[in-house]
């Protein structure tokens, strides 16, 4: 049996990002672009949750706070499922016979 995950815990990673990361360390979101060699706009992006989390910027957040790239990269796919799943029943599709 498959477990099924409430969507609340599904969050965005990058306002947790945040949240919990950034803020802890007082940075602006132009210090933590710099320090991950990244563009200001991107950053903010993801801070706010316009933008998702790509396997590239996982491994920069691992590099520089020493999180898990991994985790990091699950919970950006528990997010984006937890909103196809709002909207599931309005995916079409043809089920293939077996």
């Amino acid at each position: 049996m498959a477990v099924q995950l409430h969507s609340s815990i599904a969050v965005h990673p990058g306002p947790w990002l945040k949240r919990n990361v950034v803020d802890h360390f007082a940075l602006s979101v132009t210090d933590l672009a710099d320090h991950l060699r990244v563009s200001r706009q991107s950053m903010s992006k993801l801070l706010n949750g316009h933008q998702g989390l790509s396997a590239e910027m996982a491994i920069r957040f691992e590099k520089a706070f020493g999180l898990k790239a991994e985790t990091l990269l699950r919970m950006q796919t528990a997010h984006e499922l937890a909103e196809a799943r709002a909207h599931e029943d309005e995916i079409e599709v043809d089920r293939v016979a077996a």
